[in-house]
């Protein structure tokens, strides 16, 4: 499994807990161990 997969799988996990306050997170990119992500929506706190 790649770096990124790896990354993929551990957003997918943390995934429903934002989405449940308005948001969602995106893997952008992973770079030289450092991982770029893109937050969305309106958390309500």
């Amino acid at each position: 499994m790649t770096e990124k997969e790896q990354v993929q799988v551990v957003l997918d996990k943390i995934r429903p807990n934002l989405q449940a306050d308005g948001g969602d997170i995106e893997l952008v990119d992973v770079k030289n161990g450092t991982v770029s992500v893109r937050l969305t929506g309106h958390c309500a706190g």
